[in-house]
């Protein structure tokens, strides 16, 4: 693989700068007239200075006085000359930046913009710090070499200018030119070659290093806990000495080349004033010439590295464009339809599986996948409250994410209101649903930012009914800013309880007609659960009720549906009321059972650590 990508490094890299000025033309075109311009005042600054030597100084020498109109007009030559390359290089790098720049911009977004249409298994396939590399260096890397490439397109076009200039100057001459370019082209490929599976895996260890070290950031609390912070931090230095390695040896390549890349202009300027030498002898050419010819060798020595800097970013742009691009060209995204539900309709929403199957992809494509759920069969009536019970692995997640249209069924079809979801718009469809999951997310930023999510028709009036209905407004009202509070990154300030009420506060805003609970009261209070429920069943501030589907495990929350999904294996194993199936269905009763006893063991252990201080004299955090 390594050589494959050393033998096509160039093309692949040429190709994806090609990309970048079919994107961006008219910045790229402003660049390259930049950069052009200075690389023809190069030349012409190289035969003033043959003709300031040859017609003013050596004259001025044999005569012993200088000419000051002579003079004069050669330093307005030459100030000429300079005020052209200035701008030249203003606008070659001012383009290059912004072209630069603007490429960045563009596919960061694009990136993050796949990301939110690639499907759940896709990202469950995928580690946050990878994705997190994509998005950042693996798009700045791609990208890296534009800022070189109007430098050496315009030089391009200077060293073709040079060339004919030296063969109109004196054929030996030229000879010696053509000598030196085509090596230092030569010297560029095999250097880019060799770079690419260097480049390659130090941008996938950078990669990696990320995703380590967000893994640990984000399992900072279980790594505390479990006492493993010498095993992380040997786990992240690991990887990272083998990021350093892999740097290092680029920077080896690089020590390697760099030398023979500046040391090869400067052979062919001692080439050409031997060359040169011999020539004047011979009466070929004139000193002017000679000079010239010199001078030209001497300034295009820096030029000509564009060159080399765009041959010695190709390997890392290619290897940054692969990873970018696996994004890009990513499949299993789900488009939405066409299809919009009423919006003025306040009626609660109809939720119905039929004969739905769906199966998690396996990680590896040669694995066989893992079917989760099997001919699920059930349906919410409008406003009426349903409630998933079932073991742990039973699918009651899956089921919930497919409600909510995050995941589509392999086989059979989930309808709101008579309506395949996959039909329905995005706008749609999140009008209509809200999903509250297990582990809550609070943005870090205020508690009305939160709950609001800059969307529209949610004033403080809404904020505050949503808040009352998720049994929440006590906390935040206590809070010392109220709605403006920061809640901080993740809402470290608030507790487990509060995070859950406030998320569920998020989605009842939006006046949902169906409303998705996966877990989402564990952890408050059972009185407080129990209220909420209630609330959302019947509640006030002049809205109707939603449909709920909610994930339940307590025996109270159990008792206020409506109806009982029971799941076992993926499988609807049996429906009722909760009084029915604690009579007819063994395993249903046992496991309600089970979480009941363990319910009153956890209040128990909490009534037992509210009145009784520890030791350490540290607090144990309580919902209110």
């Amino acid at each position: 693989m390594a050589s494959g990508t050393s033998r096509d490094v160039v093309g692949r890299g040429l190709r994806v700068l090609g990309r970048a000025i079919r994107e961006q033309p008219r910045i790229f075109a402003v660049a390259v007239t930049g950069s052009v311009l200075f690389g023809l005042m190069v030349i012409a600054s190289a035969y003033v200075v043959g003709a300031v030597v040859g017609k003013v100084v050596v004259p001025a020498v044999a005569r012993g006085s200088v000419t000051d109109g002579a003079l004069a007009l050669a330093a307005a030559a030459l100030f000429g000359i300079s005020v052209l390359r200035v701008v030249g290089i203003f606008g070659r790098r001012l383009g290059a930046g912004y072209m630069q720049y603007r490429l960045q911009a563009t596919y960061r977004r694009r990136v993050t913009r796949r990301y939110l249409d690639l499907p759940l298994a896709w990202h469950h396939r995928n580690s946050t710090g990878t994705l997190l590399s994509n998005a950042n260096s693996d798009v700045e890397a791609a990208w890296y070499p534009i800022a070189p490439l109007p430098f050496a397109v315009g030089t391009l076009v200077m060293l073709v200018g040079a060339v004919v200039s030296l063969f109109l100057t004196d054929w030996a001459l030229a000879l010696v030119g053509l000598a030196v370019f085509p090596a230092l082209f030569a010297l560029n490929v095999v250097y880019s070659r060799r770079m690419a599976p260097r480049q390659a895996r130090a941008q996938r260890l950078r990669a990696e290093v990320s995703g380590i070290a967000h893994e640990s950031f984000d399992g900072a609390l279980v790594v505390k806990t479990m006492g493993r912070e010498a095993q992380e931090t040997a786990r992240f230095a690991a990887r990272a000495g083998d990021l350093r390695d892999a740097l290092i040896s680029v920077g080896k390549l690089r020590g390697v080349f760099d030398p023979m890349l500046e040391t090869l202009p400067s052979l062919g300027t001692l080439a050409v004033l031997v060359v040169g030498a011999i020539r004047l002898r011979q009466g070929a050419i004139t000193v002017t010439e000679l000079v010239s010819v010199a001078f030209l060798f001497t300034v295009l020595a820096f030029p000509v590295r564009a060159i080399g800097w765009v041959l010695a970013e190709l390997p890392r742009s290619v290897a940054g464009w692969d990873r970018v691009r696996r994004v890009l060209d990513a499949t299993g995204e789900m488009p939405y339809g066409e299809v919009v539900l009423d919006p003025a309709t306040p009626a609660p929403a109809t939720l119905a599986f039929h004969d739905v199957h769906f199966g998690y992809e396996p990680a590896e494509a040669h694995l066989p996948g893992t079917e989760v759920l099997g001919e699920v069969t059930f349906t919410v009536p409008a406003g009426k409250t349903v409630a998933l019970v079932g073991p742990t692995g039973a699918g009651k997640s899956t089921i919930a994410s497919l409600a909510v249209r995050l995941v589509d069924p392999a086989s059979g079809t989930v309808t709101l209101d008579g309506v395949d979801v996959r039909e329905l718009t995005a706008a749609s469809l999140a009008s209509t649903v809200a999903l509250v999951a297990q582990v809550p997310f609070v943005f870090d930023d205020t508690v009305r930012a939160n709950i609001t999510l800059d969307r529209p028709g949610i004033g403080d009036e809404e904020v505050w009914a949503a808040l009352r209905l998720a049994e929440a407004d006590g906390f935040v009202a206590a809070l010392p800013e109220g709605l403006d509070t920061m809640v901080g990154e993740r809402g470290t300030s608030l507790s487990g309880g509060q995070r859950q009420r406030l998320t569920l506060a998020r989605a009842l805003a939006g006046r949902p007609r169906l409303l998705v609970l996966d877990d989402a009261t564990s952890a408050v209070d059972p009185r407080v659960e129990a209220a909420i429920l209630a609330g959302l069943r019947a509640p006030t501030d002049g809205g109707a009720p939603a449909s709920i589907l909610v994930v339940a495990y307590r025996r109270a929350t159990i008792a206020l549906a409506d109806e009982v999904i029971y799941v076992e294996h993926g499988r609807v194993v049996a429906r009722g009321t909760h009084t029915d199936l604690l009579a007819t269905v063994p395993g249903y009763a046992d496991l309600v059972t089970a979480y009941e006893q363990a319910e009153q063991e956890r209040e128990q252990t909490r009534t037992y650590d509210e009145v009784t201080p520890l030791t350490s004299g540290l607090e144990v955090e309580v919902d209110r």
